[in-house]
């Protein structure tokens, strides 16, 4: 694992804080060292930092009391919601109590007319699909992970569905947040438009649990299309696949999802979910609308992948074959892990606009092959996002140290394109080094935020800007 900054701990604080939890809570408070360590989880390489102690809250009276005991004492608190970030964002490297918010996992209220509905942060967004099927809507929003929809908005996620539907800051309406000393705030009513002061709601998805604790969350919500339609096509080169995207998103179709597969994760697909497809750079699109619609984009989608040398372009509307393709696409990770048995998947993303697209995965290509990484590609390529999984034997010191480098040189590429070090998987603890060099001195007036809400540091501190 890679090494952690360590923050000063506040030892007094947290003895008395977890002393006075235990007589509010009881059983809910755990100090287990199995649980601790679950909590401070990183599906990243970066080291465990745990907390020490875990609460599982059940509502944001609880939360509230939560944080104001642990403001009085100055010990950190840190937001849990299923655990799936890429960045080091749970971890504790203060020490400190983290509230497991998976127990808040109601759904409040569904405005069906008003197309939104109110929700707790532990409700995963694929419980939530469930819920609102038989009322004929869904939320577009799907990273992969069945992620809490309270860490999405902490984490301003995205994901397959983001080229149509926008990430999580299009797609959250209000918030409800206790602020680092306990007061709880809404930040807006359910109206889909307001001057109403500043955008507090903006403020808080993608803070990353910085600068106040989510407790309920209104979202946006689409009807399930009448067509949906989803097409592959293969393509000589990573190059042409990426063009062909550029001219697919210029010329106006109105794509919900558009996915690249380089050849290796289409090797890796093969193997794992058992497909037959051509060992070549691959793009997955999917169109929703009306059957006319659908049809019509499809066969415009094919004739310009041809003019980019694509070939087996195949559309299907069948449920059970969109289901197999996207499945494979989201179990990408574990499918390259088989690339290189024993080996750790470390991903990284950037976004660059997508002018630079095909220049940037390319040279990110290049890059890896030069250094001699196994380096699969995937991305939400309609949005010049991409991923690239390293597989690297922790072990072996010099393939760590190669990776470091890899990682850093492809977030300045993406920089010195006019991109960012992160589209989708957040700033956390790992891509902290590179934030000062995308943004320059704003990040001071982002210091100057998180003094102003949190002058104590409390709020999962150690993540985003630097000490």
């Amino acid at each position: 694992m890679v090494k952690a900054t360590r923050l000063p701990r506040n030892e007094t604080g947290i003895e008395t804080a977890i002393g006075i939890l235990k007589q509010r809570f009881g059983e809910r408070l755990n100090t287990s060292q199995a649980l601790r360590e679950q909590h401070g989880h990183t599906t990243t390489w970066i080291e465990t930092q745990a907390p020490d102690a875990v609460i599982f809250a059940r509502d944001t009276a609880e939360v509230s009391d939560i944080v104001k005991i642990c403001a009085d004492q100055k010990v950190p608190v840190i937001a849990y919601g299923t655990g799936t970030s890429l960045e080091g964002h749970v971890n504790a490297p203060a020490g400190g109590i983290c509230i497991d918010l998976t127990e808040m996992n109601k759904v409040l209220a569904v405005h069906a007319s008003d197309l939104d509905c109110v929700i707790q942060p532990g409700v995963t967004r694929e419980a939530l699909n469930v819920h609102l099927r038989d009322q004929g809507l869904f939320f577009p929003i799907d990273p992969g992970a069945n992620a809490s929809l309270g860490g999405m908005a902490a984490t301003r996620a995205s994901g397959t569905n983001a080229v149509r539907y926008g990430t999580m800051k299009d797609n959250v309406i209000a918030l409800e947040a206790v602020m680092a000393d306990g007061t709880v705030i809404r930040t807006a009513q359910r109206a889909k438009k307001s001057s109403a002061g500043y955008d507090l709601t903006r403020l808080l998805v993608g803070s990353e649990g910085t600068l106040g604790i989510i407790t309920e969350i209104t979202l946006r919500l689409q009807g399930i299309p009448e067509a949906i339609r989803a097409a592959r096509c293969s393509f000589p080169t990573v190059d042409a696949a990426c063009r062909a995207v550029m001219a697919t998103i210029q010329y106006g179709i109105p794509v919900a999802r558009i996915e690249l597969l380089d050849e290796m994760c289409v090797k890796a697909a093969n193997a794992y979910s058992g497909l037959t497809l051509p060992e070549t750079p691959l793009l997955l699109v999917e169109f929703h609308g009306s059957e006319a619609g659908v049809a019509e984009q499809s066969e415009t989608f094919g004739s310009i992948a041809d003019d980019f040398g694509g070939s087996g372009f195949a559309a299907t509307s069948t449920t059970e074959e969109r289901n197999k393709l996207w499945k494979a696409r989201h179990d990408m990770y574990w499918a390259c892990l088989q690339l290189r048995p024993g080996a750790k998947g470390i991903a990284t993303d950037v976004c660059v606009p997508i002018s630079r697209l095909a220049e940037c995965v390319s040279a990110a290509q290049a890059k890896a092959s030069e250094l001699g990484l196994l380096a699969p590609i995937v991305g939400h390529v309609g949005d010049g996002n991409f991923h690239c999984s390293m597989l690297i034997d922790m072990d072996i010191p010099e393939e760590v140290a190669m990776a470091e480098t890899y990682i850093g040189w492809l977030n300045d590429l993406a920089i010195s394109m006019d991109g960012t070090c992160t589209g989708e998987h957040g700033v956390g603890q790992g891509k902290r080094p590179y934030l000062t060099r995308e943004l320059g001195p704003a990040t001071r007036y982002m210091a100057a935020i998180k003094q102003a809400l949190d002058p104590d540091n409390i709020l999962n501190p150690g993540k985003i800007l630097p000490d």
